[in-house]
């Protein structure tokens, strides 16, 4: 039977992103619903550590601290890295960050992707929020003043903005009209949880490697979470090795830096692309995280990419219901999207540019990558200029 309702914000998708946006909203005043397909799955202390980890920037974990989920994620399992180490494989050179030249004691932490969407899903379970889950959106109309989200069981939601956070496949953003532009890496990435011979030094430690970057991230546990982005038939290949065998060309990759890998999870793979939003914004409906943009995962910024976002449009939302104008009209998410498409593009363009630059195998290319991560080494200003991006600091 059908039913309408009415809100403010009508967020599609409860993932990190949408899932945090609503809980901003929720703080503001105003009246939310959030539509998701699948219960977030629980998680408990005594499961394995997921395989997907994401590396929080200061920006994303003050976010958390305004929600009041933060010291939830942290005491569970979180585990801080104070120092990163970035070199490259076919060249001499590295690059080392610390927090402590910055007077920090972490430059971010790790976190299970899903024990941060457990403890979003937690707080919007006691919040005022009103939650559609399992549900699946079949349609998207237009009304006076206002969008009509649909729901398969013929739930009508009348709102004055909807926010779609419905991921890099976006229905939201396909019916709205909303081109993307980028490409597929034909790379994949290789994810398991490594046990190493010595101590993670907690410290985020990644190596450019002709076929990709490798990252070895530290977990609270003790191990090491690794991202090995490689082209698709090496990453199926190293998917078939048996255990022993991985583990050998995996120490072997990473140089030993840790000596050698003695134990491995299970492993997995998810494929790479760029993927930006031509536009941000539609009538009464605005885009955000991976509907917004896909980035390569070389320096770990698409969650905190997407959280940005959130503060950026929760912000502009709130002045706009502040000085009692529309916070789904054109003029007000023009704000946002000017702030947000810009940046998002020049770190998805950055980070291209970064992957081509460290994948090209000429030589002599390799030496002046090897002379400038020596030269960035030394420059001080410049190192603490992108410390200071990579947190989300202005």
């Amino acid at each position: 039977m059908s039913r309408r309702e009415l809100f403010d914000v009508v967020v599609v998708g409860a993932g990190m992103v949408g899932s945090a946006a609503a809980l901003v909203l929720i703080r503001q005043g105003l009246r939310v619903a959030l539509v998701e397909e699948r219960v977030p799955a629980p998680w408990l202390v005594g499961d394995e550590v997921d395989l997907r980890v994401v590396a929080l920037a200061p920006s994303s974990i003050k976010l958390f601290e305004d929600l009041d989920v933060w010291t939830s994620i942290r005491s569970a399992r979180a585990s801080a890295y104070r120092r990163m180490r970035v070199w490259d494989a076919n060249a001499a050179g590295e690059l080392n960050f610390d927090a402590a030249d910055r007077g920090d004691a972490a430059l971010g932490y790790i976190v299970e992707n899903r024990l941060i969407q457990h403890v979003l899903w937690q707080a919007l379970s006691t919040s005022s929020a009103t939650l559609f889950c399992p549900a699946k959106i079949v349609g998207l109309e237009s009304a006076e003043q206002a969008r009509v989200v649909v729901l398969a069981d013929g739930t009508r939601l009348r709102t004055r903005l909807v926010i779609a956070a419905d991921g890099l496949a976006s229905p939201l953003r396909e019916w709205s009209g909303i081109a993307t532009a980028g490409h597929a890496y034909d790379q994949r990435a290789v994810v398991a949880n490594v046990r190493t011979e010595r101590a993670h030094e907690h410290t985020a430690w990644q190596r450019f490697l002709p076929g990709g970057p490798l990252a070895f991230l530290p977990l609270a546990d003790g191990r090491c979470s690794i991202v090995w982005s490689a082209p698709t038939h090496e990453a199926e290949r190293l998917l078939a090795l048996d255990t022993t065998a991985f583990c050998a060309e995996l120490g072997a990759a990473f140089d030993f830096r840790l000596g050698a890998i003695t134990a491995c999870s299970t492993r997995a793979s998810f494929p790479l692309r760029l993927q930006l939003a031509e536009r941000y914004i539609a009538e009464r409906l605005v885009l955000i995280g991976d509907a917004a943009h896909v980035v390569h995962p070389l320096a770990g910024q698409g969650v905190n990419l997407g959280l940005r976002d959130v503060t950026a449009l929760c912000d502009v939302l709130e002045r706009a219901v502040d000085n009692e104008r529309d916070p789904g009209s054109v003029s007000t998410l023009r704000a946002y999207e000017r702030q947000r498409r810009s940046e998002n593009a020049l770190a998805g363009w950055g980070f291209d540019a970064i992957q081509r630059l460290f994948g090209n195998h000429s030589a002599p290319l390799a030496v002046v990558r090897g002379l400038g991560l020596t030269a960035l080494n030394c420059l001080g200003p410049i190192k603490q200029r992108l410390m200071d991006h990579a947190a989300g600091r202005r």
